[in-house]
């Protein structure tokens, strides 16, 4: 599954997610979206198993439009951590 983390700031007005954005993202693979955001910021998480992070800048446009500055992340390292352990699962002790 790709998985692309977009930073953005933000002046006065909120990042919307709108209805051609939606498009746009099924469009390129994404089903899933997270949206973040602090007083001078904002972060965007798209996921999907059909996603390329090739397309992440086209994808990254339909919800941040072309504002100036984004930075995008690709992930290095991607896991679940089990906590079967910690709780008398296979493997304890």
């Amino acid at each position: 599954m790709a998985m692309v983390v977009a930073l953005f700031s933000v002046p006065d007005d909120d990042p919307l997610v709108e209805a051609a954005g939606l498009e746009e993202l099924a469009k390129l693979g994404v089903t899933h979206v997270a949206l973040f955001r602090d007083a001078s910021g904002a972060g965007l998480v798209l996921e999907g198993w059909a996603f390329d992070a090739r397309d992440a800048q086209r994808a990254v446009r339909a919800v941040a439009g072309t504002r100036e500055g984004v930075r995008t992340l690709q992930p290095l390292v991607q896991m679940t951590v089990s906590s079967a352990a910690a709780y008398g699962g296979k493997g304890k002790e």
